[in-house]
């Protein structure tokens, strides 16, 4: 597999740094090349859903990916802005990781990669595909940058280092913005101490008690950094995975209390917050930009190319 990838690699990179030097400078709608470059690269993805690796070119794992994560009635440049992020993940994913399932390249494990569901692919999904056929988003030095998307970001996103549990340097195209979207998405959530505790412990913090929980540092975006557990401070990111991250939706709290034996959290948004906002990409859809435009919202000092 690593000989086949490398392969794979060598032959995009020298197309990846000459069409991000053709493209460079040019407006979003003027960047996008009018035909293909080359044939569609194949991959091996561990299908979860039946338990196999299936072996498909990146177009079809990107209709996937797409319709995994957005439906397909939004508006067709929203669609098409996640295409175009679902392939550059994908090709930053083969270039510096593996696969936990021995022999894939990547699979549809939602906790290793991207949202997938070949069942929902229909003929919007193949719409939005095919138009941005090959279409990824480039850094500025022609490397591929970290494209991360999320459902909603509550009105602010947010940095890598604030939101992810990201141990490195900030990546330099990541930002805080506007999400645009057109409401916060406010939640609450309640959690029992003893559930809130095996969370932390899941989360690798030795933690035996919580009768006071509050935020303790606080990001650029005014997500919690950490939170306080009984003197304790444990990232807000890591315990959010381990609570579930479709009941801690987000780590931008707006009230946290520990009482009774119950914790009571509110916040806004849906997600890790970083990169494009999906409600947000639907929003600007709306307002008549175009898939480039949208894709390129979110990130600074990057550009759009073409990979095959």
């Amino acid at each position: 597999m690593k000989k086949r990838l490398c392969v794979l690699l060598c032959l995009l990179t020298p197309l990846l740094l000459t069409t991000a030097c053709a493209i460079r400078g040019g407006s979003p709608k003027e960047s996008t090349p009018s035909a293909p470059s080359s044939a569609i690269p194949e991959i091996n993805v561990w299908v979860t859903g039946i338990g196999a690796i299936i072996r498909m070119d990146m177009e079809s794992y990107v209709a996937g990916v797409v319709a995994g994560e957005m439906p397909s009635d939004w508006p067709m440049e929203a669609l098409k802005a996640q295409a175009i992020l679902a392939r550059t993940y994908v090709l930053k994913f083969i270039t510096e990781k593996e696969s936990r399932y021995p022999g894939a390249d990547i699979s549809t494990d939602i906790a290793e990669a991207q949202a997938y569901n070949a069942d929902a692919v229909d003929s919007r999904i193949l719409t939005a595909v095919h138009q941005t056929r090959g279409i990824i988003l480039l850094a500025d030095d022609g490397s591929l940058p970290y494209t991360w998307f999320h459902a909603h970001s509550g009105g602010m996103t947010a940095l890598a280092t604030e939101s992810l549990d990201w141990r490195g340097e900030e990546p330099a195209h990541t930002r805080v913005t506007a999400g645009l979207e057109p409401d916060d998405a406010a939640w609450s959530a309640e959690f029992t101490q003893e559930e809130f505790l095996a969370a932390c412990r899941d989360a690798g913090y030795a933690v035996s008690s919580c009768q006071q929980v509050n935020v303790g540092e606080t990001g650029p975006s005014g997500r919690a950094v950490t939170l306080n557990v009984d003197g304790t401070e444990v990232n807000a990111a890591r315990l959010r995975i381990s609570l579930g991250s479709s009941r801690m939706r987000s780590t931008l709290l707006t009230a946290l209390t520990s009482a009774d034996g119950v914790i009571r959290m509110a916040g806004r948004g849906y997600g890790h917050g970083v990169g494009l906002s999906q409600w947000g990409a639907r929003a600007l859809a709306e307002d008549g930009k175009s898939a480039e435009e949208i894709a390129l919202h979110y990130y600074s000092g990057l550009q759009t190319a073409l990979a095959w």
